[in-house]
């Protein structure tokens, strides 16, 4: 149980047996945890499907209806701590982050990193085959981030992310709420609060070739106010002891459940 990277998918059927695919073919003992948001291109049935292929390698959580990036994430966490994963990773599902670099976020952690942060804005980061207003958009987001966070995060609202389990046990799971950039940035935010040791990774990131975008006004709007609530909150109330876990992490299962399809 070293080693664990969350990919949560709402219709990546084009995408999700060759991303299972590329993390197992990096021979380096990741684990995969697929949670699906009641998909109707079918893609858990895929996944489920791949079971045979990948024993003891591949697990599925199906959840009913589309509930959030956010929301899964933290499933997945409480999943993977509640298994005694020591380095819990995050990545999209449609190959705009390169699974091999799933290596190099690890490498930072075991290195001395607590967080480790597969980023596009520092130097040698980069982006490819993103449309101008996107990139726009996500730089102009990171800058806002910084501006008023006062973060020393250069890609706040990265979704490439390695954890080591100590700051996912550490940080009050229940008391992040957003769902889209903005839980990433609060993620980042809390984690930065606590006191862990964050580092930045420099990867190239690209734009989906199949399947489509969940960006949406909505989850632009939730980055907008949320990074403005974060700071009122860290100015005016003690953030500090709302992220902090005063609890044991609660199991979603029964800590002797068989995994085999979990």
């Amino acid at each position: 149980m070293e080693k664990l990277v969350i990919i949560p998918t709402y219709n990546e059927k084009e995408n999700i047996e060759t991303i299972i695919a590329a993390v197992s073919e990096l021979g380096t003992g990741f684990h995969m945890l697929i949670i699906d948001d009641g998909s109707p291109d079918g893609t858990a049935s895929i996944v489920r499907s791949l079971f045979p292929k990948y024993p003891g390698q591949l697990f599925l959580e199906e959840r009913k209806g589309k509930l959030g990036l956010g929301t899964a994430y933290i499933h997945g966490f409480k999943w993977a701590l509640v298994r005694g994963y020591r380095f819990i990773c995050e990545m999209d599902a449609d190959f705009s982050h390169n699974p091999s670099d799933l290596n190099r976020l690890y490498d930072a952690c075991k290195a001395g990193a607590d967080v480790a942060i597969g980023s596009r804005y520092v130097k040698t980061g980069a982006v490819e085959n993103w449309p101008a207003n996107r990139i726009l958009l996500s730089k102009g987001a990171s800058l806002y981030t910084r501006m008023i966070t006062w973060m020393p995060i250069k890609d706040p609202t990265a979704g490439f992310v390695c954890y080591k389990k100590e700051v996912l046990e550490a940080i009050n799971l229940e008391g992040i709420h957003f769902t889209g950039y903005a839980f990433q940035i609060e993620m980042k935010f809390a984690s930065w609060k606590l006191g862990f040791n964050i580092a930045e990774v420099p990867i190239t990131f690209k734009d989906r070739k199949l399947g489509a975008s969940k960006m949406n006004k909505g989850i632009v709007k939730e980055g907008i106010l949320g990074v403005l609530r974060l700071k009122w909150e860290s100015m005016f109330k003690n953030y500090r002891s709302k992220v902090t876990n005063t609890n044991n992490i609660t199991p979603i299962y029964p800590p002797d459940i068989a995994m085999e399809g979990k």
